[in-house]
């Protein structure tokens, strides 16, 4: 029988292997690997973990595997877990497969004791350092192990360096330390009715199998959802002999990045803190010095560091995010990992590495993707009226974000909740402040630098952010900041600018992005903004290697020819429904109300001209591509008064004794026209067949409209989209009539149209009956909204706002389906017709026209489904554009560095 192998030394994996050994792990296991200084340990793997969560037990073998290797360990250091002596110390982290940074569990300091605490004095030399350690311990396996809540000992920390008179931890004494430990012990006795237990065997299954249980934890689950990371995956926990940052002032900690996380720019970027551990950094609790300043403090270390460095970014060839300690001037390498970065650096960086022939250009098109495309098209500041600067910190994450302050998560959410834009503003973040930093519009903290907390989540969530503001002086009980004079409380507005690091006073107006203005034909950005050259030299490659065209939805010519500068290749979807609105809608209820044939056909043909004009417009904006347009498709009631509103409308005028005119016959017509479930009503091709000369108007209008620029010597190239087919009859029955009248416009004007027919493929019925409907259409097109509303039997306008945040905590959802293509059910249906329609018709072109086809990861899909096209609003078109290059070159919508 095969024995499962649950734990993996350092020197067994490598890069590979992250799907069992986390990306830590298997990122220890290639430095280990590689030669470089890794201080010993090994992991758990992802199935220990996952076997764990389902059964609520760890596998019945793990126990012995992780006690052969921790005798391993003690061989190799010559020391032992808990040895009064000589105590060896480990520390247990987490380690997924996809970068979680924060959201889950570490313990440090494991197989420290009431006995081995003199030994680590003595073997160190600072007894300060060892009794600091233990009260670290205490405190960590207390809160995460045990639930402790953490504010206790913190609070008496806090109360310690006020009776002390020191602002820092690292003021206060071996005899302060040595306190802390014996009022620790008492706060952890009575949260959990036992003393601290004292076998280092028990405190290393403790960690691991909290650090399992922090998979599940609440800001896990909500990081995850964030960042659509899939809740079965699981973590690797690491064990991992201690070094010391925090033993001598000789010793630090630091975490570098090998360009700039925020930029792009090559350099010496990170931080360091002396005497001091890798969670000090992280945490923003102390501000750190510029890694440059370790060339002062130890130059033996930093130069090991930078060769390091480099090795390490040729090996990975990407930006590396490195933490390493510094013990006794000795270098050792605690972590690496190809880097978090903004949008604007990924973009950067990909051709940098081009450039220096690292990768080619299909790989830096991997490197980047949709959602990074659409952060760098967000506004900018606008700084012609020179806002008032009150502060200045680290620029940790690039944007433009004004809000109301806010000092604490909650409130950010519950502020959030009610419409109102927030900035979270605290000392320094911690991980249960990730639900305010999701609803904040940006993330503004007095400590901390680029390798923070703060900085590392924002950049991930693509959040703007300023760090390390140290001029803030923040007052959490009274919420107040003071700075340069100025106090601001709770609600007062503030700007904030990630990428220069700047805080303005109230708000400050946005302008478009350099992006955006080069997507709206500024070519010259291309020769005087890196980032732009950069994103037109990408979008360049993702349009030579897309097989997908990308088109627009656009109904109007201003929007059309927006969306062709963006890069569209026609339209897909043209809504007629929109050009009735306005000052058009009393025409339509002439239409409705109309009660011969001749007061119907009257209102029809005062709608031709407009009509014809509209399509002129868009056909002239979209000369030589394509242009689908869709006959009209909502319920007509849509285009009347409100039922209520009318009725007290007539009511009252009955009630004054005035006669209510037309009003009386619009409610009449509103009556008439009611139904219960207008979606599943009287529309699309039902509403052509029921009322005559509707879709022959709108046909004749398109055909004019052609003949009219063809005769100019235009190229106009219309397509007419039936809606809401659900039987081949509907189709046949439609298609008919508007031949006719497209032979009648040529007849009339000469001029021959050409056109193709075809309909939209929005009920689950016309899925299932593809190979039949594609006898007469001569092309589909998805509309992904109605198919998802139809197959999942949701009314989007209700679900949305009553249980669908219900269904993704529980993970029924991993993302709302009007968001991604729910690729096992309405997915499957796609591919279904798409496979019958061509077996009948093997040149059906098939495209998609609801807004899914915007979406990063739906694109990949309908690359996948065999599609001919994708079609979103005219914002979204260079987003397809790139994430189409992307499928093409065999890259997940939802990967990205």
């Amino acid at each position: 029988m095969t024995v499962t192998k649950y734990v993996y030394d350092f020197a067994e994996g490598n890069k590979e292997l992250k799907d069992l050994l986390g990306g830590k792990g298997a990122n220890l296991a290639e430095m280990t690997n590689m030669g470089l200084p890794v201080p010993p340990g090994f992991t758990i793997t992802t199935d220990a973990c996952r076997l764990y969560l389902t059964t609520g037990s760890a596998p019945a073998s793990l126990n012995d595997e992780i006690d052969a290797h921790v005798a391993h360990l003690e061989q190799q250091m010559g020391r032992k877990l808990g040895d009064p002596a000589e105590p060896l110390l480990v520390s247990v982290r987490s380690g997924a497969k996809f970068s979680m940074p924060g959201m889950m569990e570490t313990v440090l300091n494991i197989g420290l004791n009431d006995e081995s605490i003199h030994g680590l004095a003595k073997f160190s030399g600072n007894e300060r350092f060892a009794w600091d350690s233990y009260r670290r311990l205490i405190q960590m396996y207390g809160k995460t192990v045990c639930d402790v809540p953490g504010e206790e000992f913190e609070h008496l920390i806090d109360a310690l360096k006020k009776a002390r008179g020191v602002a820092a931890d690292i003021d206060l004494t071996a005899e302060d330390m040595k306190g802390l430990v014996a009022d620790f012990r008492k706060v952890f006795e009575k949260f959990t009715g036992t003393a601290f237990p004292q076998d280092p065997k028990v405190q290393l299954r403790g960690a691991v199998e909290a650090v399992f249980d922090s998979w599940n934890s609440e800001r896990a689950v909500l990081y995850r959802r964030q960042e659509r990371i899939p809740t079965d995956l699981g973590t690797a926990v690491n064990v991992q002999v201690m070094v010391f940052g925090n033993i001598s002032a000789d010793s630090g900690t630091g975490v570098a990045f090998t360009r700039d996380p925020g930029t792009g720019e090559k350099g010496v970027y990170g931080d360091y803190l002396v005497n001091a551990q890798g969670e000090d950094v992280v945490a923003g609790i102390r501000n750190t010095v510029s890694l440059t300043e370790l060339e002062k403090i130890d130059k033996k270390s930093y130069d090991q560091l930078m060769a390091i460095m480099a090795q390490l970014e040729a090996h990975y060839k990407d930006l590396c995010d490195i933490e390493f300690t510094v013990e006794r001037s000795k270098l050792w390498m605690l972590q690496t990992r190809v880097g978090k970065r903004t949008a604007a650096a990924a973009f950067r960086i990909a051709t940098q590495l081009v450039d220096e022939g690292t990768i080619d250009l299909e790989e830096a098109l991997r490197r980047v993707n949709g959602a990074q495309l659409m952060q760098l098209m967000f506004p900018t500041f606008d700084l012609g009226a020179k806002p008032k600067v009150i502060a200045k910190g680290v620029a940790a994450s690039p944007g433009a974000a004004v809000g109301k302050i806010v000092f604490d998560s909650a409130t950010a959410v519950t502020q959030s909740d009610t419409g109102e834009r927030v900035i979270l503003v605290r000392r320094e973040t911690n991980p249960d402040d990730l639900p305010g930093m999701i609803v904040a519009q940006g993330i503004l903290t007095s400590r901390g630098g680029k390798t923070s907390h703060a900085a590392v989540i924002a950049r991930g969530m693509g959040k703007t952010c300023v760090c390390g503001a140290e001029s803030l002086n923040l007052d959490v009980a009274k919420k107040t900041i003071t700075v340069d004079g100025v106090t601001l409380g709770e609600g007062d507005l503030v700007s904030i600018d990630g990428t220069s690091g700047k805080v303005y006073l109230g708000e400050v107006p946005v302008q478009p992005s350099p992006v955006v203005r080069y997507f709206e034909g500024d070519t010259e950005a291309v020769k005087s903004d890196a980032l732009v050259a950069a994103v037109d030299r990408i979008l360049t490659q993702a349009d030579a290697k897309r097989r997908l065209l990308v088109r627009t939805n656009a109904d109007n010519g201003p929007d059309s020819a927006r969306a062709r500068r963006f890069g569209a290749q026609g339209i897909g979807l043209c809504r007629t429904e929109h050009m009735f609105l306005g000052d058009r809608r009393e025409l339509v209820e002439r239409l409705i109300l109309a009660e011969t044939p001749a007061d119907r056909q009257a209102a029809l043909d005062a709608l031709l001209p407009l009509q014809r004009a509209d399509f002129v417009e868009i056909f002239t904006a979209m000369d030589g591509l394509p242009v689908t347009v869709r006959l009209i498709d909502p319920p007509l009631h849509e285009f009347l008064p409100d039922m209520t509103e009318l009725s007290i409308k007539v009511a009252v005028a009955k009630a004054k004794g005035e006669k209510p005119g037309r009003d009386a016959e619009l409610l009449g017509a509103v009556h008439r026209l009611h139904e219960s479930n207008p979606m599943l009503g009287l529309r699309g091709v039902r509403l052509g067949l029921v009322i005559n000369g509707l879709f022959e108007m709108q046909v004749r209008a398109i055909a004019e409209a052609c003949a009219q620029l063809k005769k100019a010597g235009k190229d106009p190239k219309p397509e007419v989209m039936v809606p809401l087919v659900g039987a081949v009859q509907e189709l046949e029955s439609v298609k008919a009539s508007v031949e006719e009248v497209i032979k009648a416009v040529a007849t009339e004007s000469g001029v021959k149209v050409d056109t193709l027919i075809g309909t939209m493929i929005e009920i689950p019925r016309a899925a299932l009956t593809a190979g039949d409907i594609a006898g007469p259409a001569e092309f589909f097109s998805f509309g992904t909204n109605d198919l998802t509303q139809m197959t999942w039997g949701f009314s989007r306008d209700d679900v949305e706002g009553s249980f669908f945040s219900r269904y993704l905590e529980l993970g029924i959802f991993g993302v709302s389906p009007f968001e991604s293509l729910d690729r096992g059910g309405v997915g499957a249906l796609v591919k279904m017709a798409v496979e019958a329609g061509r077996k009948t018709r093997p040149d059906l072109k098939c495209g998609v026209c609801g807004e899914h086809g915007g979406d990063p990861e739906s694109v990949h899909f309908f690359h996948e489904a065999g599609l001919n096209y994708v079609s979103c609003s005219p914002f979204r078109v260079p987003v397809a554009r790139l994430e189409a290059g992307r499928a093409a070159v065999g890259m997940s919508g939802s990967d990205s560095r």
